[in-house]
């Protein structure tokens, strides 16, 4: 194999870009909200966003982020014609294990920072040394750092193509496994079923499943009935993204309170907050992601897998099953729960866990969690890498 040197990457953005930033949050202009739509009923709450809004233009500080980023092991690769941007943590311990982490939509690499130390050097933290990973977290092709106006779409067979050459060719490693939630689900899977040579195991906490052909109990048909019901009241994000992407990106491209009001309500909807965003996140937090977001300008590039799913992508009726090992955990917000029985129809599943708390962003909801239940699952498998 031929490897692709990988270059040292320090992120910095103009300041013109940040001037820009900053006048255009000065001068927005706000919708109503009527007595229906108060709180959050129909969308991101006004007075919220307004709040966020002031943040942002007067108190968050992207340099003191960008300084904290810098002090990571920042990467690109020229990979299938993409700048491909990643951070490679070495482990500390005997014999770490290689794994890939794979964000989603609406996150970025920036999901992972507080987990990783948890993986890499599970000693400091009081855990068992023997249990430390070397991780690699990519930018997905197409999301922040791994976007340049006009480059290639990549769908998720593509994706799991271009990261199966960055971690064997590039970086070295015979063997690795996968962390994914989110699409970061959907790639790990299909990591397991067409590069299995290639992976220990995937760890998902959002499984990636076809509507049974069969249901076989009443936890199978409850199951069925709350992803009629999310089709019905939940997936309206996903359609317009998936069917009329170019559309919505002018908006968000173009007004970054739009962008924070459209990836706001995700993170508020799908985490364990009851309903109180900042129990989760705080303002300093989210705008880290809306930021990275917004200067590279990679949102309608980020739309790009809910496309290729609705036209002719690899759909989860079309995947066979998963013969790696596979872990499941499930954190109790923010995602659809099926049960063992359907799960088993699709994944070798050797490990699955049922977690009190946390949502769709573990790797910042519950971090001590989200790394004990990697290690866990992975433990088993350190001897066949």
């Amino acid at each position: 194999m031929v490897a692709t040197m990988p270059e040292p990457l320090k992120i910095h953005f103009a300041d013109e870009d940040l001037r820009d930033l900053k006048a255009r949050l000065a001068r927005p202009r706000w919708p109503d909200q009527p007595a229906a739509a108060s709180g959050w009923r129909q969308g991101t709450d006004l007075s919220y966003i307004r709040e966020l809004a002031a943040h942002w233009r007067d108190r968050y500080d992207w340099r003191r982020r960008e300084q904290a980023l810098n002090g990571l092991p920042n990467y690109s690769a020229s990979l299938d014609g993409i700048d491909l941007h990643f951070i490679h943590q070495p482990g500390v311990g005997r014999s770490p294990l290689p794994l890939l982490l794979l964000h989603g939509w609406p996150s970025s690499f920036i999901e992972f920072e507080r987990v990783l130390p948890l993986l890499t050097d599970p000693a400091r933290f009081g855990a068992d040394p023997d249990d430390s990973f070397s991780v690699v977290v990519p930018s997905l092709p197409g999301y922040g750092l791994s976007f340049r106006p006009n480059q290639p779409r990549f769908d998720i067979a593509q994706i799991a193509a271009t990261l199966t050459k960055l971690m064997r060719e590039t970086l070295g490693y015979r063997r690795f496994g996968a962390h994914g939630g989110d699409w970061g689900a959907h790639i790990a899977t299909r990591l397991g079923q067409a590069h299995s040579q290639a992976l220990l195991g995937i760890h998902l906490t959002m499984l990636v499943l076809p509507r049974p052909r069969v249901v076989e109990s009443d936890e199978e048909r409850l199951y069925v009935d709350t992803v009629t019901r999310w089709n019905r009241e939940d997936s309206g994000y996903a359609v317009i993204q998936g069917t009329r992407p170019q559309t919505l990106a002018y908006g968000l491209t173009d007004s970054p309170v739009g962008l924070a009001a459209w990836l706001v309500e995700k993170f508020r909807e799908w985490s364990d907050c009851d309903g109180d965003i900042e129990r989760r996140f705080d303002k300093d937090t989210l705008l880290d992601t809306i930021t990275l977001y917004w200067l590279t300008g990679c949102i309608n590039s980020s739309f790009g897998l809910y496309h290729s799913i609705r036209h002719g992508g690899l759909k989860p009726s079309e995947q066979t099953r998963v013969e790696v090992p596979t872990g499941y955990t499930r954190f109790p917000e923010g995602a659809l729960h099926p049960p063992r029985s359907l799960a088993e129809r699709a994944y070798n599943i050797q490990h699955w866990s049922d977690m009190p708390a946390g949502g769709h962003f573990p790797a910042i909801e519950e971090p001590a969690a989200l790394a004990q239940e990697i290690r866990e699952f992975f433990r088993p498998l350190r001897s066949l890498k």
